[in-house]
């Protein structure tokens, strides 16, 4: 854990007592702080209390005591209009930021000197925890010690203090972004940019613009890399030009990192060299993962001057959990949970990857649903709907794809691994890529991710109990 000293001695108000609030409430404990907290949820005050926090009602805080406001990520900041929380501290000029201001507070005290440990921050609407995490184990393969969180894994405040060969590689959503206003990362990196979470944002200008912002808050001697295959993206990789590098998928550049036919090269210092073939890599399917190692190996790069070294190290990834993440096998069915596709740009990273796919899909839908996806349809076999989206889903799908209104998981599941076992196809995938958020039926894509890998298991102990008893 990373103690935060900056606020000893000081009261610090914590709002929202999940995974990032009680990482801030444990850090600010060690650092010295006295700590209030808040969490409309019963059961996360019982654990604000157990970190040490004085568990308060909000309402009740005496704002002129209070030093600063930590936020929890998911609660309203700007859109669809801030928290009543969030205006009472605006209202007594209290500052209101996250656990990874903290963070940068102690890495950094003085934003304009050089960290003491450097700090990766990867974002973009899609492919960054994949990117974060395959840095992560790119740089442990090369003998250095990263330190992997943010918005995938443990939240900042839980990664060990910086060591001799520590290297931060956090992983950043933009409602973190726009709380960390004192992060300056040695390296950034911007992966792409599609609609996603503008009820929170209000435009995708404003969107894009949080993305920009932790780009052009490097040093002047860190280093950006941008993806330029998207309108938003390049936009911002125009503004930033001087002191970007542009990665791109199909497409050669002059200067840069980029995939084309299927290999990576490096161009970032004249002549293009060739890296490595991308079928090395067999953890990294799909058009879209040539962008996720294209990022990675820019990012590694920065620290890692052997260049086959960085190759065998993304040879070796083991995979994402929750990203096209094979959990199963039943006969010819395979099973791929991709609950992380919590939109439909993302859900079409994985729809291009298979034919014969028995489709799981909904939850709470995101801006335009699943209409981008047409393309994709004639790779379906049968779709089956769940959540709050199903219906909603059900009337794009209507006339082109069958599906089932199964409601939940655990239906859809059964229902898909019966017909997938049942079909003519060659290779059937039963594929869970919602293209929706989870938090209509579960706590986070996670926990609907591991309820699609338990259901799995469940169906192939009783495949083999039938094989058994035949």
């Amino acid at each position: 854990m990373i103690a935060a000293a900056s606020f000893s001695g000081r009261t610090i108000a914590v709002f929202g007592l999940a995974r990032t609030g009680l990482g801030a409430v444990k850090s600010l404990k060690a650092g010295g702080a006295h700590v209030i907290g808040w969490d409309d949820n019963a059961l996360a005050r019982d654990a604000g209390s157990e970190a040490g926090a004085e568990i308060t009602p909000w309402r009740e805080w005496s704002w002129d005591s209070i030093a600063a406001l930590v936020l929890s990520p998911g609660v309203p900041l700007t859109h669809p209009r801030p928290h009543e929380v969030v205006l009472h501290a605006q209202g007594a000029k209290v500052p209101v930021i996250g656990d990874v201001e903290l963070f940068a507070r102690e890495i950094r005290p003085d934003a304009a000197a050089k960290g003491r440990a450097p700090v990766i921050a990867i974002t973009g609407t899609n492919g960054k925890s994949t990117t974060t995490a395959l840095v992560g184990h790119i740089l442990q393969s090369c003998g250095l010690d990263a330190q992997v969180g943010g918005n995938i894994g443990k939240s900042v405040l839980e990664l060990s203090p910086p060591a001799q060969k520590t290297i931060y590689v956090l992983e950043m959503s933009s409602f973190q972004i726009d709380l960390a206003p004192g992060l300056h990362p040695d390296v950034a990196i911007l992966t792409n940019i599609t609609p996603d979470h503008l009820d929170r944002h209000g435009s995708m200008e404003n969107y894009a613009g949080i993305k920009q912002r932790l780009l052009a808050a490097t040093p002047k001697d860190g280093q950006v890399f941008i993806g330029v295959d998207d309108a938003p993206s390049s936009a911002i990789f125009t503004a930033l030009s001087s002191r970007a590098a542009p990665v791109a998928v199909n497409k050669v550049l002059g200067r840069g990192v980029f995939v084309v036919d299927g290999a990576l090269y490096d161009a970032q210092n004249g002549r293009a060299a060739k890296i490595m073939e991308l079928s090395e890599a067999p953890r990294l399917p799909g058009a879209h993962n040539g962008q996720n190692i294209a990022m990675a190996y820019a990012a590694a790069r920065v620290f890692i001057k052997d260049a086959r070294a960085i190759a065998n190290a993304i040879a070796s990834f083991p995979g994402l959990a929750h990203r096209m993440e094979q959990v199963g096998e039943i006969g010819p069915v395979r099973f791929i949970n991709d609950s992380k596709a919590t939109n439909a740009d993302a859900a079409a990273r994985a729809l291009a990857c298979y034919d014969d796919i028995f489709w799981i899909a909904g939850g709470k839908a995101k801006e335009g649903g699943i209409t981008a996806l047409a393309d994709y349809f004639p790779r379906i076999r049968k779709a089956y709907l769940i959540g709050e989206s199903a219906h909603a889903f059900s009337r794009t799908l209507d006339g082109q794809v069958l599906y089932d209104l199964s409601g939940t998981l655990d239906v859809a599941l059964e229902k898909a691994a019966a017909d997938a076992a049942l079909s003519s196809a060659r290779a059937p995938v039963v594929l869970l890529s919602p293209a929706a958020a989870s938090y209509d039926q579960f706590r986070d894509f996670e926990a609907r991710g591991d309820a699609f890998r338990n259901g799995v298991a469940r169906l192939a102990r009783t495949a083999a109990g039938a094989r058994a008893a035949s």
